[in-house]
C-alpha cells in the first residue's frame, strides 16, 4: 500500500484511510466531514494524529499511514505502515481491557484508564501490519 495522497479519505466500505509518514513537513486537514462527524488529521514523519469531533482516535509516533480504520464500542481495526517500531495511542472506552492482535497474533492485552487511553507498539519495519483491538 502507499501513503494517502489526500491525507484522509472515506473508503467505499465506510472506513477511513489517512496519513503520510514520508512527509518532512507537517500536513493537516482541519475539517473532514463524514455524516455529522468532523475529523481532523495531522501527519508527517514524526507523528500521525486522527481526531473525531475533538476526541483522539489514534496517534502514532513516528508517523504512519493507516488504512481502513474503523472503531465502535467493542472493536477497532486497521492496517498500519511506517518505519520501525510505531507507538500507537488510542482513546477507547474508559477503564476497560482490550486484546491486541497484530497480523492474527495475539500480542497481549492493554488496559485503559479513566481517560480511556491505551498505548501499544507495532514493529512495522517497512511492512503493512493488520491491527485489531477487541474489548474483553
Amino acid at each position: 500500500m502507499a501513503v494517502v495522497d489526500e491525507l484522509i479519505r472515506l473508503e467505499d466500505n465506510g472506513t477511513l484511510s489517512f496519513g503520510d509518514y514520508t512527509a518532512d513537513l507537517k500536513k493537516k486537514v482541519p475539517e473532514f466531514k463524514v455524516n455529522d462527524d468532523i475529523y481532523y488529521v495531522k501527519t508527517f514523519a514524526e507523528i500521525t494524529r486522527l481526531e473525531k469531533n475533538g476526541r483522539l482516535l489514534l496517534e502514532s509516533i513516528p508517523g504512519s499511514t493507516v488504512h481502513n480504520f474503523s472503531a465502535d464500542e467493542r472493536t477497532a481495526s486497521f492496517t498500519i505502515e511506517g518505519t520501525g517500531d510505531i507507538r500507537i495511542t488510542m482513546e477507547l472506552e474508559p477503564e476497560s481491557e482490550y486484546r491486541v492482535v497484530v497480523d492474527d497474533f495475539n500480542i497481549g492485552s492493554v488496559n485503559s484508564g479513566l481517560s480511556g487511553k491505551v498505548s501499544f507498539s507495532v514493529d512495522a519495519d517497512g511492512t503493512e501490519k493488520a491491527v485489531k483491538l477487541e474489548k474483553m
